[in-house]
């Protein structure tokens, strides 16, 4: 993998926990990324220039991951024609409701696929973006069905086991 097909964006270090979920689906698929911190707020000259580094480089989707206000997938999306993904993070005294709602709630032009509140999100957005990849890389969509596949197995061997 010589370029890197997604950038995964989060607000702050204690995301990183959180979005090393999306990371995880990301190497377990074989699509390659870059994960740092920024943030639209305090940091919003980084974040303009970490977009137009990663547009220059052939990166494929963005992934932001950001709690309380979370704008930070909104700005991307101001600042790009790449798929954006967020991932509201339940990092606020309102559990993520806050994130959820400013993440789903974007102006009409300014388009963010909002996955749901925290781990689950966080392994979605991994799964969703290497949907988009795998549109133009058959090979990738093959090993993303192998996952579902393998999703579908447990699920079996789980009622198995209570059946029994």
């Amino acid at each position: 993998m010589s370029k890197v097909q997604v950038a995964i964006f989060m607000g702050s270090k204690s995301d990183l926990p959180l979005m090393r979920e999306t990371a995880a689906v990301l190497t377990k698929l074989g699509v390659s990324y870059d994960m740092t911190i920024t943030s639209a707020h305090r940091t919003p000259d980084r974040t303009e220039e970490l977009i137009k580094s990663f547009e220059a480089s052939g990166g494929e989707v963005f992934i932001a991951g950001a709690g309380g206000a979370a704008h930070l997938a909104g700005v991307i999306a101001a600042r790009t024609v790449l798929p954006v993904i967020g991932v509201p993070i339940d990092s606020s005294p309102l559990q993520g409701w806050d994130a959820l709602l400013a993440t789903v709630q974007m102006p009409g032009g300014i388009p963010v696929a909002c996955m749901a509140v925290g781990k689950a999100g966080a392994k979605n957005a991994g799964i969703f973006a290497a949907q988009i990849i795998a549109r133009k890389d058959p090979e990738l969509a093959k090993r993303l069905m192998a996952y579902k596949e393998d999703m579908a197995k447990n699920v079996i061997v789980d009622a198995e086991q209570i059946d029994a």
